[in-house]
């Protein structure tokens, strides 16, 4: 999920007359989950719950979940949400779904039923995006073959972090895990072994 928390994904329902908005962003940490739940329920300091789900800690090779059902009976809120995330197999990201009492109670059912769909819509409305593992580098190249050396980057579907241009050029890079091989061998026969790339 790319949508920040300064700008997260975000869409409502009325559901017998309460209102459930659902809102979703791209998160590293637990903290950072937390921080965003916080400025939900300072944007809405008159809702009566803003439950919420979480999975995070992926890019670290070990997903965590964290789940609130915020006042609501429990299993009504939390968990449907983080289901949603589960189904749509999302990592790295929080949903939030706030609700405001519209003074008509809606049972278990019909309040799993409006959170999940809550957070549907929060993620339908979000900027899905692949992690791709990547593996980093650092490379010194000869000014001549640095044009050269960009086009064996984007055919890797790598990124340039940053460089620096002294006597030589420095470049910090990133590439794909699955294409890392193969570029290392491309870099050598390109360069006849004389640019050397130390991993970071």
């Amino acid at each position: 999920m790319a949508d920040s928390a300064s700008a997260p994904a975000e869409d409502s329902l009325i559901e017998k007359k309460s209102e459930f908005i659902g809102d979703a962003c791209h998160i590293d940490t637990l903290d950072e989950a937390l921080a965003f739940v916080q400025s939900v329920r300072e944007r809405h300091p008159k809702a009566r719950h803003v439950a919420f789900a979480a999975i995070f800690g992926a890019a670290q090779g070990s997903a965590k979940e964290r789940m609130s059902d915020d006042g609501e009976p429990s299993g009504t809120a939390g968990k449907p949400i983080l289901d949603v995330i589960r189904i749509g197999r999302l990592t790295d990201c929080v949903i939030t779904v706030t609700r405001y009492f519209g003074g008509i109670l809606l049972g278990s059912g019909g309040l799993i039923r409006a959170y999940s769909t809550a957070a549907s819509m929060a993620v339908k409305a979000a900027d899905i995006e692949r992690i791709v593992p990547m593996q980093h580098y650092r490379v010194v190249l000869e000014y001549p073959w640095f044009d050269r050396f960009e086009q064996l980057l984007v055919q890797a579907g790598g990124k340039e972090e940053s460089k620096e241009f002294t006597d030589r050029v420095t470049v910090r890079f990133a590439v794909p895990s699955a294409n890392a091989e193969d570029f290392e061998t491309r870099v050598r026969e390109a360069f006849n072994a004389q640019a050397t790339l130390s991993a970071v």
